[in-house]
This record gives C-alpha cells, structure tokens and sequence, in this order.
C-alpha cells in the first residue's frame, strides 16, 4: 500500500510567527487558493461544449490526451461494463489520490462470497457475476485489465456498497470517507477487518496532517489535487505501513509503555504533571513507539490509535530530530475538525518530549515547559534510566517461573526435563531453543480498562523474521476471530497448526494471546 501525503510540520530554534501552517485560519486561506486552480462546477457526464462523456472517460488533463483516455475507457468497459451515468469521481474526480493504493492486478482467478452488499463475485473464467459472457469475451488472462481509476468507477457503480474483493490469492479492500477513496490489494491473507483497520489507520496519519476540513475542499471543488498540501511526507505513511506488520498496537488498538523501575516512572510523571497543570493539555515523553509517561490535564484523554499516529509522525521525520519544533496537528479520535500545536524535542536519540496544546502563540511557553522537564529528567537520572531499559530490552519467556512438577505425559519440548528448584544441578542460564515454562514461545497482554498492551520479546525457537511475523500474522487472525461480530464475541479459542500452538482468552478485564510448541495440549 501507498499513500501520497505532506506534512505541516515546522521546526527551528525559534518560533516563526508568519508560517502558514501554524495557523488553521492560514491553512484554510490556502486551500481556499488551491481551489480557484480549477473549475468549482463540473458536470458529471457533460463536457464544457455540451458533448455527452461517455461512462469511465477520464479527465484529459490527468491522462495525457484522448488516446489514453480511449485506453482506459475500454478497458473499463470490458471489465464492467456500462453501468448507469458517470460520477464526478469518474470524470475526474480527485478523491482517489488520496487513496492508499490501487495497484494494477495481474489476473483474476476466484473468489468467494461475504455478502451481497460487501463484495463482488469473480467467476473462475475470470469475469465478474453480473456482466454477460460477451461482455467479458475480451478478457485475457494475464493482461493488465484494472487500474486506479477503474477501480475507484467499480466501487461508485456498485453504490459504494462493495467492500472487498477477492480475486485468487488477492484481497481487494475498499474503505469510501466521503470524497477520499482508500484502496488496499492484499495477498498476506490478512483478516478483512484488519485490512480495513489498517485502512482506517492511514486515513487517520492523512487527518493527523490536513485535518477533515479537507473535506470542504472537495465540495467546493471536485478536482481539487490535495497532492501539494500532502508532499514530502511518503516516509511517514511509508512507515505507518510498515508498522502493520510487526506492531500490535495496530490492531490491539492498545499502546505499550517502556519497562521502568516504579520510582523513575513517578519521578517523569510528576514533572509532567507540573506542566500540564499550566496550561498544556498533553504532555508524553516517549522512547520510540514506548510511552514513558503520559499526563492529561483535567479530564482530557489521549487515544492509543491517536498516540500511535503522532509517535509514527515524529519518529519517521527527520526535521524533528534535529531541532526543537512547533507544529500544527490534529488529532482524529479526540478532535478531527480542529488543530492542535505539538512542542517535539529529542532529548537523546530515542528519547522524545511532546507537548500539546490549542494556543497558537505558546511556543516559547513549552519551551520554558522543555527545559524544566530535561532539568528534573537528568537530576532524575530518568535518561539513563531509559536507556537502560531499551539495552536490557522486554520481559523473556525463559524468565518466568518454572513448574517443578510437570504432569504425566505431557510434552518433552514442554520442560518437565528441567531439574527442580532446589535440584543444585539446575541451570543458571534458561534452555536456549525451548521457549518458556510449559513450551511458551511468546504472549501478549492487553489490559482493556488501561488500553495498554505488554508482550514478551521474541527469542529461540522464534529467531527468523519470517517466524516472527507467521506469528503476527496468526495472531492478528485469531484477534478477528475473537471479535468477529457475525460469529462471537468468544471467551476462549485454542489452535494448532504445524508451526505452534494459541490460545486466547478473553474476559471483561483483558485479553491474553499466547504461542506455544506445536506438542502443547490443553
């Protein structure tokens, strides 16, 4: 998947008064200048000389001239058919560049279906349910048949009903946000509700950046391009993208804080607590994807999907690193009509401070704010605390307790080899390959009234990236499954397959997801 996008960030020693993008209003007056770039009015199936557009012509400006224009209508044609008028979208509506992607597929060869007002059937002879066979005579497998615009025009002729696709080993996932059209092509065999919510998630980094009154652009103006107000910033949806596979914070929708001694973890909380009491609504210091310590002011609370979002937008940019900044951002679970003002400064090189707050002209405020809370951070010795904690890395399966009386016939990958606790011959160093206690590989932790996650790190026998990332997967999979709308809830799920062993267990206080050797039993 891709996305084109910018930032509005600004960065310097100084707070420059006249930026543009530190002032919604100016923000706003800027797309209020984009607009004029093309005709507010345009007529869904007429040209301006009064000639009728035929369904899944392009706009000429966009497609370099008739020729192509003719290229894509036919081709859109064969694939489905002639359906009703065009839409704007159709007639060069810009909605779909800020789709995440919508990549050319190769050939289609199946697919099942969900539902009737969801997704679209593809028969094994490569054309779509609903359109004659002679329609679809002049499909060839293996040639190049769908492009971005066809498939935005097969979602708007479908009534923006159809939600996937799915087309061999392909999945084709559709997410419509007014104007904005996402598209996600899949062969990973990722759920349908994790692709959608990772959908969601790259819709959101577009909101973090441009706020939903992007949307007012596209009324005013169908064509409006919002690529210059999204330029330069492909490394931070880039790496939201590559977040979906190894993070769980994406679809645990739950963050994770860094292993810290109790007495540091109160010592940053306090100071962070001083501050937000003079006027900052949120105040996070961070290491890497880590929350160290987060403080509200009043009653105001941060959602992890929100938290996720800003900590991908500081981390994948690099003017954030290399000076203080004051940038605009929005937040779209707490505000996504409304600007708030991020203070990011890196006090080492994983370590960063972020202050938010909805005054404009509060820069050189957070900044009194920064050097109060580096002051007591370094007396603290909070830094050094953290940088101590990311060598020694997170909790180890091997760590944890071990049964000294393990039961009759269970697994001999399951440890019962391991002498007692008070055998002297027991080991000093945990078995290397086994895992954990009882064959445990690996678990993650959700905490649902903290909407806080804790897992183990990967360690032998999960030593390979592919390994590591089947089990992302498997997990990801059973997390759907558990929270499937049409089938579940459910309390408890136990699976097996010839790579390990999960179980999950779900109550009103938390969810469990553990992986263990494949001989594990119940």
């Amino acid at each position: 998947m891709s996305l084109d996008s910018s930032s509005s960030s600004s960065s310097g020693d100084e707070y420059i008064e006249e930026n543009p993008n530190s002032n919604p209003k100016m923000v706003d007056e800027r797309f209020e200048v984009l607009t004029l770039t093309e005709p507010v009015e345009l007529e869904s199936n007429h040209r301006g000389d009064g000639s009728e557009i035929e369904n899944g012509s392009l706009n000429r400006e966009r497609n370099g001239g008739d020729e192509d224009d003719d290229r894509l209508r036919v081709e859109n044609q064969e694939i489905f058919g002639d359906a009703g008028p065009s839409s704007p979208s159709s007639s060069g509506y810009a909605g779909e560049r800020g789709s995440s992607s919508a990549t050319s597929a190769s050939r289609i060869d199946e697919a099942s279906e969900i539902d009737d007002n969801e997704i679209r059937e593809v028969r094994n002879d490569g054309s779509l349910e609903g359109i004659s066979d002679s329609q679809a005579s002049s499909w060839v497998p293996g040639k190049r048949h769908i492009d971005e615009q066809a498939i935005i025009s097969f979602v708007e002729n479908g009534g923006d009903r159809v939600k996937l696709v799915k087309a061999g080993k392909h999945q084709v996932v559709f997410l419509v946000k007014g104007p904005i059209y996402l598209v996600c092509i899949s062969c990973t065999e990722e759920p349908f509700e994790s692709l959608k919510g990772q959908l969601e998630l790259i819709y959101g980094q577009m909101i973090l950046i441009l706020t939903k009154s992007i949307n007012r652009c596209f009324e005013k103006n169908p064509k409006f391009d919002m690529t210059p107000l999204l330029g330069g910033t492909d490394v931070v949806f880039s790496s939201l993208i590559h977040s979906f596979s190894w993070n769980p914070a994406t679809f645990l929708h739950a963050y994770t804080c860094l292993p810290l001694a109790y007495a540091t973890r109160q010592a940053a909380g306090a100071i962070l607590q001083d501050v937000a009491d003079s006027g900052v609504l949120f105040a996070i210091l961070m290491c890497k994807h880590k929350v160290i310590s987060l403080v509200g002011a009043q009653k105001a609370s941060l959602h992890p999907d929100d938290m996720l979002l800003l900590s991908n937008f500081v981390m994948s940019s690099e003017s954030f690193r290399t000076s203080e900044s004051f940038s605009p951002i929005c937040l779209p679970r707490y505000n996504p009509m409304a600007f708030l003002y991020a203070y990011v400064h890196f006090l080492d090189v994983d370590t960063y401070l972020m202050l938010l707050t909805t005054s404009s002209d509060a820069f050189y405020h957070l900044k009194d704010c920064r050097i109060r809370i580096e002051m007591v951070l370094l007396k603290s010795n909070v830094l050094s605390e953290v940088q101590r904690s990311m060598i020694d890395g997170g909790m180890r399966v091997e760590d944890l307790p071990i049964d000294p009386l393990p039961r009759f016939g269970s697994s001999p990958h399951l440890g019962q080899q391991r002498p007692p606790t008070d055998s002297p011959e027991r080991p000093t160093e945990p078995f290397i390959g086994i895992g954990g206690p009882a064959g445990l590989w690996h678990f993650i932790y959700r905490s649902i009234y903290l909407d806080q996650y804790v897992s183990s790190e990967f360690s032998p026998p999960l030593n390979s990236p592919r390994q590591q990332k089947r089990l992302y997967r498997a997990y990801q999979r059973l997390f759907a499954s558990m929270h499937d709308k049409g089938i579940g809830p459910h309390k408890t799920q136990f699976r097996r397959d010839e790579n390990c062993v999960l179980l999950c267990w779900v109550t009103q206080d938390f969810e469990l997801y553990a992986a263990f050797d494949p001989l594990a039993d119940k």
